[in-house]
């Protein structure tokens, strides 16, 4: 299991939003706790699973279309979706991970050991962080939010099969005073595109691993 602050309990409901984001399957580096960043990192077993019971889930929904990040491990999770939902994904490269910069492939726990207050900036998903030689969430959301203004342009409702600090990036700035804070979302999760998001997510079976 990643290491990484303990997310609070989630509960699942449907919700009326007309785009939805959802976290890709596991893959090893997000059991072992390491920094995949935007490299090219398949599904594992429990990832390919997931991403099956995520398209299943996914069918109540009724979406009418399918975006994605083009890393190998949303890929994988969107085609699950697509197979059993008859749509074609659209890749988008600014729904891509953050840039892990100096941090690609390292573990979360020599990183920890290492800079720990940066780490804990990083793992509380505090807006003001950067990666080492690498992406800041500040750069991320741009990208992001960009990449949702088509989405929110196009037909809807959306699915964006991406990454859990793509979702940050996305959450963030819709959050109002009293919202409930951004916290880490298991792999197959679909959350919706909202300020309450935290409140509706559907949780799946997928564990909470720390994002990276």
């Amino acid at each position: 299991m990643g290491e990484g602050h303990e997310p609070r309990p989630l509960r699942s409901a449907l919700s009326p939003a007309s785009v939805y984001l959802a976290r890709h399957g596991q893959t090893a580096y997000n059991h072992e706790g390491r920094f995949q960043g935007q490299q090219e990192i398949p599904l594992d077993a429990t990832g390919r699973a997931q991403a099956l019971e995520l398209a299943e889930r996914a069918v109540p929904y009724a979406f009418s279309a399918l975006w994605t990040s083009p890393l190998l491990r949303a890929r994988e999770t969107a085609a699950a979706v697509a197979e059993r939902l008859g749509l074609e994904p659209v890749q988008d490269p600014r729904f891509m991970e953050t840039d892990a910069g100096d941090w690609t492939d390292r573990s979360f726990a020599d990183v920890r050991a290492e800079a720990p207050e940066l780490f804990d900036a990083f793992a509380s998903a505090d807006p003001d962080f950067a990666f080492p030689g690498g992406e800041s969430f500040a750069e991320q959301e741009l990208r992001v939010q960009a990449g949702l203004d088509d989405v929110q342009a196009g037909a809807l409702p959306a699915l964006v099969v991406c990454h859990g600090m793509v979702i940050r990036a996305a959450l963030y700035p819709r959050m109002h005073a009293g919202a409930s804070a951004f916290t880490r979302v298991p792999n197959g999760a679909i959350v919706p595109l909202e300020a309450d998001a935290a409140e509706h997510i559907d949780a799946g079976e997928g564990s909470a691993t720390q994002a990276s």
